[in-house]
C-alpha cells in the first residue's frame, strides 16, 4: 500500500525516507498539526519541548485513529520547533523517532521556527497518512 523510497543518489537519511508512495485509489488523511493541548486546551509541558513533542504525538495517536488509521500508516510529517538551537530540535527529533512514526520510515521536515500559535507552544506536527481499508 505504502512504497517508502530513499534515493540513492543522494545522501541517505538516518531515519526517514526521501519519497512515500501511496497507490491511487488508498484513502488519505490529511491532519492539521497536532498541538501540546490536553483535552481542556490547557498547555502540557511548559517550557519543555521534549514534553510537548511527547503530548503534541498523543494528540496525533488520537486523531489517526479517529479517521481509522495509525502512526504505522503516516507517509510524511512536517515537525516544527520552535528553536534557534539544533540540539533542541534533534532532542524533538528522538521523542518522533521514538514513537513509531519513524517505523516506516515515513518522510518528513524538521523545522525550526520563531513560534507558534498558542501562547507557549514550542511543538506541532502535521501528517499525511493512509486510512487502510477496513477488513
Amino acid at each position: 500500500m505504502i512504497q517508502r523510497v530513499t534515493v540513492p543518489s543522494l545522501f541517505p537519511p538516518p531515519v526517514y525516507s526521501h519519497a512515500s508512495v501511496v497507490k491511487a485509489g488508498t484513502d488519505l488523511a490529511f491532519l492539521a498539526g497536532s498541538v501540546p493541548l490536553d483535552a481542556e486546551g490547557k498547555l502540557v509541558g511548559e517550557g519543555d519541548p521534549v514534553r510537548q513533542a511527547e503530548q503534541v504525538l498523543v494528540n496525533l495517536g488520537e486523531q489517526l485513529r479517529a479517521v481509522g488509521s495509525d502512526m504505522a500508516h503516516v507517509v510524511s510529517t512536517d515537525v516544527y520547533v520552535v528553536a534557534g538551537e539544533p540540539a533542541v530540535l534533534s532532542a524533538v527529533w528522538d521523542v518522533v523517532e521514538a514513537s513509531g512514526l519513524s517505523s516506516g520510515p515515513h518522510s518528513s521536515t524538521l523545522i525550526g521556527v520563531t513560534c507558534l500559535g498558542y501562547t507557549g507552544q514550542l511543538v506541532e506536527i502535521t501528517a499525511t497518512a493512509v486510512v487502510p481499508e477496513q477488513a
